[in-house]
């Protein structure tokens, strides 16, 4: 998720709609007022688990593509076996995000992988590299909300689901971000000048940092990217009610 490293070598905006913080809000009342919130271990367990594995296919997305598209080196890094320790630092990639996740509802960027982007066949296949792991989270959060629609299933495992795949599509819209150090800037570094390629070197390692704090530090960064969230969960069949359920039993401590 995070921008992935070289190796060897809007327009406009729109204002949040006050009415869009008032759903949101009493949404999150609905929940506490229609249902009891038992400190569940399963409930915790789930999406935790399933934001892991999640953080794993994205990074495998990455290094399937980049393999196709001309880096063998990815196959004897081990990224292509699907084993969640071969993607990096274990504390940072993995233990930070979900203790992020865990405190603050935000799916915080975490694995990565090493990719020879010169070893790659062209600047697209660059870029798809990069959109590879948002595309992943994507098809997570669609599949989720699909299995959710079709199959039955007790109100808990519905509503964590839900939220499992709401926080897919918030990944999906925070990564594609062309933002430095995200896989949407990934995304168009291969078609900008060597000065947005270098500012973009020097930005990576702090970019998504403050771009996280104004997430959560400023509440119309935050609301903005939750309205835009909630946009594409309801076009792809989400149900936000069991979602902020999801998320209101998550989070048992509030």
């Amino acid at each position: 998720m995070w921008r992935h490293a070289q190796v060897d070598t809007p327009t406009t905006s729109q204002p949040v709609s006050p009415k869009f913080a008032h759903r949101r809000t009493e949404r999150t009342h609905r929940a506490r007022a229609t249902f009891s919130r038992p400190t569940t271990l399963g409930m915790f367990l789930l999406v935790l688990g399933g934001w892991a594995l999640s953080l794993t296919l994205h990074e495998f997305g990455h290094a399937i593509v980049a393999y196709k598209g001309g880096d063998r080196e990815v196959a004897a890094k081990g990224y292509l076996s699907l084993d969640i320790r071969r993607y990096t630092d274990p504390v940072m990639s993995l233990v930070l995000p979900l203790i992020i996740l865990a405190i603050g509802g935000i799916p915080l960027p975490g694995g990565a992988v090493w990719i020879n982007r010169w070893a790659l066949r062209s600047r697209s296949v660059s870029s798809w590299v990069s959109l590879a792991g948002p595309l992943s989270n994507l098809t997570i959060g669609v599949v989720l909300t699909a299995v959710v629609a079709t199959v039955s299933m007790p109100f808990g495992l519905l509503a964590g689901l839900s939220y499992l795949a709401s926080l897919q599509i918030l990944a999906f819209v925070i990564n594609i971000l062309p933002v430095p150090g995200l896989d949407g800037f990934g995304a168009i570094e291969p078609y900008l000048s060597p000065q947005m390629r270098e500012f973009g070197a020097k930005a990576r390692p702090w970019a998504p940092l403050v771009l996280f704090a104004l997430i959560i530090g400023v509440p119309g960064v935050g609301a903005a990217l939750w309205q835009f969230t909630d946009f594409v969960f309801a076009e792809v069949g989400g149900d936000a009610f069991a979602a902020v359920a999801g998320q209101y039993l998550f989070m048992f401590w509030r």
